[in-house]
């Protein structure tokens, strides 16, 4: 039986060899999140080092992720609180990936140009996820990739797509992920928490009139052959529907 993957700080660090005595020294770390639901399988699976697993790059105030949508030439990376647990997700530890000695501004242009890169239609639940984001990023900062076994069940998902457990790709559905897209207007904190609160606020008043309409919907669409519960999938680039934690935020006015 495999040992679980130790979880220890890289500590790498990354400022193009210039002097780090006179420069900002900031902390890049991975927040890792378990989104199968807490039971015997995904204790086994963590402890196995295979679970099915969400992660953030945490820099400053701004817990980073990439997710899925269908809005072409928009970025799926957007930006949370740290350990705001996506929908369905469940904390579990993070990781000191190590330090960058770029300013502000180089960091900024370094999480846009990254963003760019990871559109929302790109994304994909074993080749192209917010696993392979982080990592990514977390390169470009620090000079190091984020650790492998973040990444394995998509891994195994590649080499062994016929044997690998319907929960690993599709675990139980919630709402989409709360946070704010980067390609959207550049916005402070307070003001981006406000218009989540008013976008929650509007769910709660309209989930009634979805509820009462769910009936019909179903109905129709049966006689129809759609799948129902009047929503649009979204899926990734092979066509597999998005769990909640990996689609990312509804871009505001789309």
């Amino acid at each position: 039986m495999a040992s679980a993957p130790t979880r220890k700080s890289s500590r790498h660090s990354s400022g193009h060899g210039r002097s780090s005595s006179s420069l900002p020294k900031t902390q890049i770390v991975i927040n890792v999140y378990d989104l199968l639901p807490p039971g015997k399988l995904s204790s086994l699976l963590w402890t196995l080092g295979s679970s099915l697993l969400h992660t953030g790059v945490v820099i400053k105030d701004r817990e980073y992720a990439y997710g899925g949508h269908d809005q072409q030439g928009l970025s799926g990376v957007y930006w949370t609180k740290p350990r705001l647990e996506p929908p369905g997700g469940t904390f579990r530890c993070e990781l000191l990936q190590g330090f960058t000695f770029r300013s502000s501004k180089e960091i900024d242009a370094i999480i846009k140009d990254v963003s760019q890169q990871f559109q929302g239609p790109s994304y994909n639940l074993l080749s192209n996820n917010c696993n392979h984001f982080t990592s990514f990023l977390c390169k470009q900062l620090t000079g190091q990739p984020a650790p492998s076994w973040l990444n394995r069940a998509a891994t195994i998902g590649v080499a062994l797509p016929c044997v690998v457990p319907r929960e690993w790709i599709a675990p139980p559905d919630h709402d989409t992920a709360d946070g704010e897209l980067l390609d959207e207007d550049e916005e402070d904190e307070r003001a981006s928490m406000l218009r989540n609160d008013q976008r929650r606020s509007h769910a709660l008043q309209t989930n009634n009139m979805v509820e009462e309409d769910e009936d019909l919907n179903d109905s129709h669409d049966q006689r129809s052959g759609s799948t129902g519960k009047g929503k649009q999938a979204i899926r990734d680039t092979e066509g597999r529907g998005l769990p909640a934690s990996e689609r990312a935020p509804k871009a505001s006015g789309r």
